[in-house]
């Protein structure tokens, strides 16, 4: 039976919010990649910041999904 991967914050490992490091979890790569290409994003695009406090809301901490 294949493993499902669930999207969360990981609060552990959290620099802002949790969210960077949940996706880096998710997609297996390091956290600092995804924090440097959402910064990229906010400041070339500016809906970065909306998009990351969004799901700062709507993912579950670690702790709930695990």
């Amino acid at each position: 039976m294949a493993v499902k991967k669930k999207l969360y914050k990981d609060t552990e490992n959290e620099k802002l919010g949790g969210v960077c490091a949940g996706l880096a979890d998710y997609f297996a790569i390091d956290p600092t990649l995804v924090r440097l290409v959402w910064v990229v994003f906010s400041l070339f695009y500016g809906i970065g910041v909306l998009i990351y406090i969004a799901a700062w809301i709507v993912f579950p901490d670690k702790k709930e999904v695990v």
